[in-house]
């Protein structure tokens, strides 16, 4: 005995293969979660995953389309750079020039320059020698090599500073949050010898020690140097050095917008006015009568 089938309608063929594609991607997106799952019950978590990211934080220059950095808070940061950061981290690409007319006038950048002692030679005798620092020369290396900085540190080299804001994701927000969110290790981290708890580092264990209290630094303009204020200034000075143009640029994009509204202006004035009766003008053509 024979079976005998009649022939599928298109319509039938269709529904039968949309049955089958849903039931495979059913069956597959049922699948992954599966495995997903069986993943993340098998993985134990750790504290080391849990980095926390820093919020946003109301920066001055970042309230306002045109607010420039606050520069009296960008010299407060370079002394507390001076007297706290500079002991480990360098800024090999920032030059005392840079302050005149920024943060210091012409005579006080001089006199920080002086305090430095820079190696320069040879001379006449082809010995090196030390002199002065001058506005020319570049913020001093706290270390003479990466080897002994790293003797220093308990094997961490400390990052050059001079473009750290630029360099990290979060800029000033990361770096402020840095500065202020050491505290104690939860339950389960062990910190070792030369190692602190710090939830914004990656990891959470960095080499670094909170370097930054309050009053540990006499503001020269009687700013209350509490910790949290030292972070900002010294964050603000970082930001700066990162894009020494910063308010410049600002300045610039105000000029542009200011003179491009006016010769926008002044063009759609033209356009409207001037060109009003040659848009408007109509030429019509007359046929000339004759008289019979």
């Amino acid at each position: 005995m024979s079976l005998k089938f009649g022939r599928l309608s298109k319509s039938s063929i269709l529904g039968v293969k949309t049955v089958i594609y849903s039931k495979l991607i059913s069956g597959g997106i049922i699948g992954c979660g599966i495995a997903g799952l069986a993943v993340a019950l098998n993985e134990s978590v750790k504290a080391s995953d849990l980095t926390l990211h820093p919020p946003k934080y109301p920066w001055y220059h970042r309230q306002g389309f045109f607010n420039t950095l606050d520069m009296a808070s960008v010299r407060r940061g370079y002394q507390v750079y001076k007297q706290i950061c500079a002991a480990c981290h360098s800024m090999r690409f920032v030059a005392y020039r840079e302050l005149v007319n920024n943060t210091h006038t012409e005579e006080e950048a001089k006199a920080e320059a002086a305090e430095i002692l820079v190696t320069d030679g040879p001379d006449e005798t082809g010995k090196m020698f030390q002199r002065p620092g001058k506005l020319s020369d570049r913020f001093p290396n706290p270390y003479p090599n990466e080897e002994a900085a790293r003797a220093a540190n308990n094997g961490a080299y400390p990052p050059d500073l001079s473009y750290i804001v630029l360099a990290r994701h979060g800029g000033e927000d990361y770096v402020f949050s840095l500065l202020t969110g050491y505290t104690d290790a939860p339950a389960g981290i062990t910190v070792d010898d030369g190692q602190y708890f710090n939830p914004y580092f990656p990891g959470g264990l960095i080499s670094m020690a909170q370097a930054l209290y309050n009053d540990v630094v006499v503001y020269d303009d009687g700013t209350p140097a509490s910790a949290s204020q030292l972070a900002k200034d010294v964050c603000n000075f970082l930001k700066w050095t990162g894009e020494p143009n910063y308010n410049e640029r600002m300045l610039r994009v105000m000029r542009i917008i200011i003179y491009g509204s006016a010769i926008f202006l002044a063009c759609w004035y033209g356009k409207r006015h001037a060109w009003s009766v040659l848009k408007s003008r109509k030429i019509m053509f007359r046929e000339k009568k004759t008289v019979d």
